[in-house]
């Protein structure tokens, strides 16, 4: 061989082994997996780290796919969520700002208009070149103005599939929506959220008590799928059992694993990475694959394990071998529940139902997590495969909950407490970049959902030190495992959904929650906290370390009057003082006028001790 010929092939050999380093100078591809209202102890790597054990307390579970993502990449096992309801969190995780930062604490429609607001996580990853995907439920009730301040419509991903389009083309087997008719004849009024039921043939069965005023009949469709599909709804102590309202929270679905709406979202996140540059259809809509010259930011919103709880057949089968410890509650522990959580406990009060029906809420809830969990896997193993086809780089953000739920844990269901069980939510970060996020690394600092933008941002090449993205309350979970970002000494929430404006803060050792005013009004009494007595603001203090289970609330006792001070000024100084927000946003999200409360900037600075 002569010189030439051997420079050429070192010249080659050197090129071959840069083409990774390369493709980690790229922007990655980023998957943004979320799950609805799961509980930290559906999965098995959580469990572990969290309680020593594999298993739930409550029983067995399934999660092979979960465990493998956390083998693969860095688990943030501790990591909170910002409001313990659907809308508020899922805009901390689109917006990577804290509710009183955004003015965002319930179920409001908003809008992008209002001076405070910035671009969402995926309108800000556009800018950068990237092509942005959605695909189930969003949750993020983003509007735009007209230019005479009417809401209207706003998209936030490029490409949506949205549940409900989905659903009314029947790729699902449950969805709820508006109808103006029914079997060819007109509703008059239209019922505006009926209950909608697939069949594996295609077949669609309503269930609604406006559409029952309407149509007698449809008294006996819903009694004929309650019995078909076995539905438990949720119903309030003292009142008797329905057949058509109240939350399923235990059932069967009318359609085999992969068929489910969940089955779908997977299935269409699919089409739409294997379509590149081509159209492909779900029903009669129509969409246009991914383009492989762009990075590629999809975000797939399953709604599991959110009722209805509807496991396929087989998965429901399978858990129902199995018998589950029922969380039992005491009348001592409810005297000791805050007067403003005790409205949750009037709303979704479970422990008054039977002991089947308990164990059907728990078995088929982890079933539906299982079910899940497959999901989970296939699209984060389709995610891959198309990164690694066109040998380009690959993050994916997995989030086990927007926030958790409760299997009548305080005697009850639902979520929007600040309890550990509606609260604690891991992340699971898997990358390309082993260096970045090394595999099977478990970071047990507090972490938190106001992480998941900077994170992605920081992934795609943003330089978050810029002033185009001051406005961000999270830190860059990359920094976090390299341990260039400041460690948290606490975290903080606050929501108003359902109980009323209520905050918190959680320290490894505490969790302190308080009353922050009196009405939900906006700009009305922003401050009233501060000089409220310790009675009016409500407490609830647990000491987490001898009280895990958050039973016994210690805000009254003398023992813990420090430590309650000292939460509770930490806190308020920063929900209500540092850079607070609240707006007035109207019934469609038309609302700009801002109020402000900023008497202690700087508060939120992650220190605190105890």
């Amino acid at each position: 061989m002569n010189n030439n010929k051997i420079t050429w092939l070192i010249i080659a050999l050197l090129m071959v082994g840069k083409v990774p380093m390369l493709a980690q100078q790229q922007q990655p591809n980023i998957l943004f997996i979320l799950t609805d209202d799961q509980r930290y102890d559906s999965v098995k790597t959580f469990n572990k780290a969290i309680d020593g054990q594999e298993m739930s307390k409550l029983g067995y579970i399934e999660s092979p796919e979960v465990d493998k993502l956390a083998a693969q990449g860095t688990t943030f096992i501790n990591t909170y969520c910002q409001a313990s309801g659907c809308a508020p969190s899922r805009a901390v995780m689109h917006q990577g700002r804290y509710t009183f930062r955004s003015g965002i604490y319930e179920f409001e429609w908003h809008n992008n208009v209002a001076e405070h607001m910035k671009p969402s996580l995926p309108e800000q990853l556009a800018t950068m070149g990237y092509q942005t995907f959605h695909v189930g439920k969003l949750g993020y009730r983003l509007k735009g103005l007209t230019e005479t301040g009417k809401a209207k419509a706003h998209k936030v991903y490029q490409t949506d599939m949205d549940f409900r389009r989905l659903g009314f083309e029947g790729l699902t087997d449950y969805c709820y929506g508006s109808i103006r008719e029914i079997d060819g004849k007109p509703l008059d009024p239209p019922v505006n959220r009926v209950e909608l039921f697939v069949t594996p043939e295609g077949k669609f069965e309503y269930v609604c008590d406006e559409l029952i005023a309407q149509r007698k009949e449809y008294k006996a469709v819903a009694e004929e799928l309650t019995k078909k599909y076995d539905l438990i709804r949720h119903y309030k102590k003292g009142t008797k059992e329905s057949i058509s309202k109240g939350m399923i929270i235990s059932g069967v679905s009318p359609q085999p694993a992969g068929k489910t709406r969940d089955g779908y979202y997977a299935h269409f996140l699919n089409e739409y990475l294997i379509n590149e540059n081509q159209p492909f259809h779900a029903g009669k809509l129509k969409f246009t694959g991914v383009d492989p010259s762009k990075p590629v930011f999809a975000h797939i919103g399953f709604d599991f394990p959110h009722t209805p709880v509807l496991p396929p057949a087989d998965y429901r089968e399978r858990f129902q071998k199995h018998t589950y410890n029922i969380p039992k509650v005491t009348d001592k522990e409810l005297q000791g529940v805050s007067e403003q959580v005790k409205r949750l406990l009037n709303n979704k009060y479970t422990d008054h139902m039977s002991e089947e029906e308990l164990q059907k809420m728990i078995q088929d809830y982890y079933a539906f997590c299982a079910y899940g969990d497959r999901l989970v896997g296939k699209a984060a193993n389709d995610f891959i495969a198309y990164s690694e086809k066109h040998n380009q780089p690959w993050m994916i953000i997995y989030v086990c909950g927007d926030h958790g739920w409760k299997l009548n844990e305080h005697g009850a269901t639902s979520k929007f407490t600040p309890w550990e069980w509606d609260t604690h939510n891991p992340m699971i970060v898997v990358s390309s970049d082993k260096k970045k996020f090394p595999a099977g690394k478990i970071v047990r600092e507090f972490t938190e959902f106001v992480d998941i933008a900077p994170t992605a941002l920081g992934a795609a090449g943003a330089d978050l030190s810029d002033k185009r993205f001051a406005y961000l309350d999270g830190l860059d979970l990359a920094k976090t495992v390299s341990k260039e970002a400041p460690i948290r000494d606490y975290i903080v929430g606050e929501t108003h959904a359902v109980i009323g404006p209520r905050a918190f803060i959680r320290t490894k050792d505490y969790v302190l929650s308080l009353k922050t005013r009196p009405s939900r009004k906006e700009g009305e009494n922003m401050t009233w906290a501060l000089s409220a007595s310790w009675e009016d603001l409500d407490p609830a203090l647990y000491d987490s370390k001898k009280d895990p289970g958050e039973i016994n609330n210690v805000a009254f006792d003398k023992k813990y009057q420090k430590v309650a001070q000292k939460m509770k000024d930490k806190l308020l100084n920063i929900v209500l003082g540092d850079n607070r927000v609240e707006i007035n946003w109207g019934r469609w999200g038309e609302g700009t006028k801002i109020f402000r409360s900023n008497f202690a900037p700087g508060a939120h600075d992650y220190k605190l001790k105890l």
